[in-house]
């Protein structure tokens, strides 16, 4: 069988792994991608955050995502029994990027990875890994199969698995864990999103609470299309009989919000489900590898969290991987699993407190302190290393006794 030779040979071609072949191949480093899937594919995650935008940004993908054109995205605003909460990135507490894209990811993607191979690293495209074997000094052996279902094996002095919800790694040496969170389910689609208002849209993504633990997200593009998804419950959507697409046009309908703007909108593809996304892993490293993206965890898209922990990680286990290709000793635990597993748990609570309705009495709350605001919207913006913001130093805790304050202040009031 035919073997090739690279120092670090990153798994998937998405957001997670074409950060971190940039990274590394900076550094001098010779780097190769293999992604199972052909480009460009359809992925969820459309609405990103500004912290990724650094990860872009030490990357050099910003001038190449600019060049698309994708709609500029400001805020986050969130709607209930019309109640409107609007968090502008540009209030934030932390100081750091305040804006990013809302971007049809199958483009966006795309264009990273086309990015990266223009730099010079070669992506494989349609081509699994089936195996790998770790050596003793670290290195490894990874066999792939093309779709013609050659199979040849790739020397690596060290693997970076971005393999996204295939979760190649973990898979392979049985290091999946179940989430701590329920399963639930998306029933989603892109629109043409004919009666955009211009006055408030579409610089921002709009999230609409349907009803407790059942919400939607509302994601405008810049070329007059828009996502948008209902979440909750795998049981909530056993009440709408039918097709997806009956499902789907019969939820449009019952939201007085958007019922209107998306009653009779054409569909640009049929509605699609997504369900039981909620995983996990043990750990995010081994003596040859180190896990990013989703392959560490994927929590839920409430808060777009996805692709900014994608691209972080992989920001930071980029730089890793170099310095260990020049000799030193990572601490990964200390350096990296620890780093990652703050975000995550601080995203972590938000999810939680989204679900089970702490953050609507916050959101929607009478007379909100200014600083307050500005602190839970670098949450919303990414910012979820900030431990000088007490909302993520305190993530676990701070949330319920604002939530707590704010009701008591109510009922002292009425």
């Amino acid at each position: 069988m035919k073997i090739e030779k690279t120092d670090v040979l990153v798994i998937g071609a998405g957001p997670a792994g074409s950060v971190a072949a940039s990274i590394v191949y900076q550094a001098g480093y010779k780097v190769r991608i293999v992604e199972k899937m052909k480009f460009p594919r359809f992925v969820i995650g459309e609405s990103l955050l500004p912290r990724c935008m650094e990860a872009l940004e030490e990357a050099k993908f910003l001038d190449a995502v600019k060049a698309r054109g994708y709609q500029e995205k400001f805020g986050a605003k969130f709607v209930k029994d019309g109640k409107i909460c609007d968090y502008q990135f540009a209030n934030q507490f932390t100081n750091g990027w305040n804006w990013t894209w809302q971007v049809p990811r199958a483009d966006f993607d795309s264009t990273l990875a086309r990015t990266v191979e223009e730099m010079g690293v070669p992506v494989d495209y349609e081509t699994a890994v089936t195996a790998i074997e770790f050596r003793e000094d670290g290195s490894s052996l990874t066999t792939v199969e093309d779709i013609n279902g050659e199979k040849r094996q790739i020397e690596a002095r060290f693997i970076i698995d971005g393999s996204g919800y295939g979760r190649v790694i973990p898979k392979l040496f049985n290091m999946e864990r179940p989430s701590n969170l329920p399963p639930r389910k998306a029933l989603f689609a892109h629109m043409q999103d004919n009666k955009r208002s211009t006055a408030d849209e579409p610089n921002r993504i709009t999230i609409i609470v349907h009803e407790k633990g059942i919400w939607i997200w509302v994601i405008p593009f810049s070329n007059g299309v828009t996502s948008v998804g209902y979440v909750g419950d795998p049981s909530f959507f056993d009440q709408f009989p039918g097709t997806q697409e009956e499902q789907f046009r019969a939820l449009i309908a019952s939201q007085p919000y958007i019922a209107e703007r998306f009653n009779d909108a054409e569909l640009v593809f049929e509605p699609r489900v997504l369900q039981s996304w909620s995983a996990t892993t043990d750990r995010f490293f081994g003596e040859g590898f180190v896990l990013t993206g989703n392959v560490t965890e994927f929590l839920d898209p409430v808060f777009s969290s996805g692709v900014t922990l994608a691209t972080v990680s992989s920001q930071l286990a980029g730089k890793l991987v170099v310095r260990k290709l020049k000799g030193e000793t990572i601490d990964w635990h200390k350096e990296y699993m620890d780093i990652m597993m703050q975000g995550v748990n601080t995203f972590r609570s938000y999810v939680m407190a989204w679900y089970e309705g702490t953050l609507d009495t916050i959101f929607f709350a009478d007379n909100q302190d200014p600083m307050v605001n500005k602190q839970i919207c670098s949450v919303l913006a990414g910012y979820v290393w900030d431990t000088d913001n007490p909302y993520v130093k305190n993530h676990d805790t701070a949330l319920k006794k604002l939530a707590r304050t704010i009701e008591l202040r109510d009922i002292i009031n009425s």
